[in-house]
C-alpha cells in the first residue's frame, strides 16, 4: 500500500484518504461500461508491454557470453522497473505538457507497428536468451559487446517504460482510481512477472493480438484527444 500511496501522491491525486477514495469510487462502479473498458485496456497494456519489454531485453543480450548476458538482462529488467516508477511518479506533470498526449499516441502507434513486425517476423536474427522465454522470434539483432547491449537495452527501456505509463494514463485519464492501480500494476508486472508473461505471449498469440488491438485503440484515442483538448491539445497552440 505504501508504494501505491507514493505513486498516487506523486501524480498529485491528494493524500492517502483522497487516494483511497479515488480507488473506491472507480472500483465501486467497475461494472459501468466506461470504467470496465478503462480497466480492461489498462490491464492488457500492462501485460503486453511488460512481456514485450522482457522479450526485447532478452533478444538484445542473446549474442553475449553467458555471464555478460545475465548481467545485461538483470540490468535491463531492473532499469525498466525503476523507470516505470520514475515515470509513474511524474505522470501528472507529464500529462500537463501541451502536446505530450498527442506525441504519446504517435509513440504508441510506433510501438504497435514494432510489435506487429515481431509477431509476423519470419527470420531469427536473435535466437533469444535462455534466461528469457519467448524472445526467440523477436526479429531483433542481438548486440555483440557488453557496452553495445547495455546501451541498446537502456534506450529500449526508456522508450518502453514511458510508453507504458503514457498508455495507462491515456486509457484511464477520466478514472484516477484505475489510473493509480494501473501504474502500480505496471511496476509489479515488470518486477515479478515479465518473463512469465513473455512466455505466455509467445505460446498464446491471441493474447498478443488482443493487446495489440487495445494499444492501437488507445494510441488513436490519445492522438485525437491530444489534438482537440482545449487546454493541452496541439490545437491550443494555434
Amino acid at each position: 500500500m505504501s508504494i501505491l500511496v507514493t505513486l498516487a501522491a506523486g501524480a498529485s491525486l491528494g493524500g492517502p484518504a483522497e487516494i483511497w477514495q479515488h480507488i473506491v469510487n472507480d472500483f465501486s462502479n467497475i461494472t459501468e461500461p466506461a470504467a470496465l473498458a478503462a480497466f480492461g485496456q489498462v490491464l492488457m497494456i500492462d501485460l503486453l508491454l511488460a512481456g514485450d519489454n522482457a522479450i526485447v531485453v532478452g533478444a538484445l543480450a542473446a549474442g553475449l557470453p553467458a555471464a555478460d548476458r545475465k548481467k545485461v538482462i538483470l540490468i535491463g529488467i531492473g532499469a525498466a522497473l525503476a523507470l516505470r516508477i520514475v515515470f509513474a511518479l511524474t505522470v501528472s506533470w507529464l500529462l500537463g505538457i501541451v502536446g505530450l498526449i498527442f506525441a504519446g499516441g504517435l509513440l504508441l502507434l510506433w510501438v504497435a507497428w514494432k510489435f506487429w513486425r515481431e509477431l509476423h517476423h519470419g527470420g531469427q536474427e536473435s535466437t533469444g536468451s535462455p534466461e528469457v522465454q519467448g524472445d526467440e522470434h523477436s526479429g531483433l539483432h542481438s548486440a555483440k559487446t557488453f557496452a553495445g547491449a547495455a546501451w541498446a537495452v537502456a534506450v529500449a527501456d526508456v522508450s518502453m517504460s514511458l510508453d507504458n505509463v503514457l498508455a495507462v494514463a491515456g486509457a484511464a485519464r477520466d478514472h484516477p482510481g484505475i489510473l493509480i492501480v494501473g501504474l502500480l500494476l505496471s511496476v509489479l508486472l515488470m518486477g515479478i512477472a515479465a518473463n512469465f508473461i513473455a512466455r505466455y505471449i509467445e505460446r498464446y498469440r491471441w493474447i498478443a493480438y488482443l493487446g495489440l488491438a487495445v494499444i492501437v485503440y488507445v494510441a488513436l484515442k490519445m492522438i485525437y484527444e491530444g489534438w482537440v483538448d482545449p487546454a493541452l491539445g496541439i490545437s491550443s497552440l494555434f
